[in-house]
């Protein structure tokens, strides 16, 4: 079986930032395996919640500063998000966040 590397180093600077989905986010890719393993860091404005929508793959967040909400929620530094696949959700900030989100395909179990 083939495996994700087993060790890397990835330095981000601003020149790593580009824009994100939404209006105003900046994004800075940090890991894009074509298995499906995406880690990146996310700045996000102060927005209200957004489009309701869902994700093929296994979402974690981790919020590094700054606040985050959803429907279900209010989070702030050191707290983690996970939400498996296909979970709606809508997602916010009141005055603005840096998070690290990673994906990661669900993997069945071999019997």
């Amino acid at each position: 079986m083939m495996g994700l590397p087993i060790a890397g180093t990835v330095t981000s600077s601003a020149s790593g930032w580009q824009p994100g989905a939404r209006p105003g986010e900046l994004v800075c890719p940090l890991v894009d395996d074509p298995r499906g393993y995406r880690t990146m860091l996310s700045k996000v404005p102060p927005e209200p919640l957004g489009e309701l929508h869902a994700h093929e793959e296994i979402e974690q967040i981790y919020v590094i500063e700054g606040d985050f909400f959803d429907d279900d929620a209010n989070y702030g530094p050191g707290d983690f998000v996970l939400r498996m696949p296909g979970t709606m959700h809508r997602a916010g900030s009141k005055n603005g966040c840096l998070m690290m989100i990673v994906y990661a395909p669900l993997v069945e179990a071999r019997a």
